[in-house]
Formats: structure tokens, C-alpha cells, sequence
């Protein structure tokens, strides 16, 4: 099963979809699960979209994504370089937020109540992201939206 969902998120145009249902404002159906990034490119300086799942919502300004494929993902490498973003979330459209990597130690304890919640997400994910990656789910980057 990880294999499949592996090779799912190497599949653009899948990974994709869910950016013009967020666009025309229908991100609620998603119900706070997934959300949409806009971030500039770091080279180019256009706007970029991402869809990431919500791994952590600790109040209703803040969410955590995992950047699945480490630091290599093109959006965290963006976010780095400029940490002004928009996020769409549930009925929330682009909203101003600003991104900050979390510390390893704060990550920890994101991952350990994201694994206590969600116990077969968890191994699922961890399966995809080891297969994907050849890393675990505690050594990716994990990184904080501040809505503004």
C-alpha cells in the first residue's frame, strides 16, 4: 500500500487537482484537512500553489504541515527564502500568514500527538514518507502558518 500512495504523490497532475477547487473557494470541502499555499518562488518571484494535509491544528491562526520530501521540497525551499505566504483553509480564503520551520524539539512532540491521534495515518505516512524519501516521519521538516 505504500508503494501506491508513493508513486500517488509523485504523480503531479493527481497532487495538483485539489488547486482550482481551492481557487474557486470550495476548500471547505475538504473539511480543514488539506489546505492550499500560495508562496512566491525564490528564483522566479511567481506565485506558487501546493496542497498539503493539515498535520496539526493547534489553534484557529495556526497549522502545521510536514514537508514530506524533506528539505528538497520546492515549496519549503520558498517558504524559507521568504516566509510571507496566503493559506486557504476550510471556508478561509488566502489569507496572509507568515511560515516558521519548528524547531526539532517542538516537532517532536507535533509528530508524537499526530501518532497517538491518527495511529493507522501515522504508520501509513511513515511507510510513504521512508519510501519516498528513505527518511522518517521525525526527520522531516515540519513548519508552522501563521495566520495573519
Amino acid at each position: 500500500m505504500a508503494s501506491l500512495a508513493s508513486r500517488m504523490l509523485h504523480t503531479r497532475w493527481l497532487v495538483r487537482a485539489p488547486i482550482p477547487l481551492f481557487r474557486a473557494g470550495l476548500g471547505f470541502v475538504f473539511g480543514g484537512r488539506l489546505l492550499l499555499v500560495e508562496h512566491l518562488g525564490r528564483k522566479s518571484g511567481v506565485h506558487r500553489f501546493v496542497v498539503l494535509e493539515c498535520v496539526e491544528r493547534p489553534a484557529k491562526h495556526r497549522v502545521v504541515v510536514a514537508s514530506g520530501f524533506g528539505e528538497r521540497s520546492q515549496w519549503y525551499a520558498n517558504l524559507r527564502a521568504d516566509q510571507h505566504c496566503w493559506v486557504s483553509i476550510g471556508f478561509a480564503r488566502r489569507r496572509p500568514a507568515i511560515a516558521r520551520t519548528l524547531p526539532p524539539e517542538v516537532a517532536e512532540g507535533v509528530i508524537e500527538r499526530y501518532r497517538v491521534a491518527h495511529p493507522k495515518a501515522y504508520d501509513e505516512l511513515a511507510g510513504v514518507i521512508e519510501e519516498s524519501i528513505g527518511s522518517t516521519l521525525e526527520a522531516i521538516p515540519y513548519v508552522e502558518l501563521i495566520l495573519t
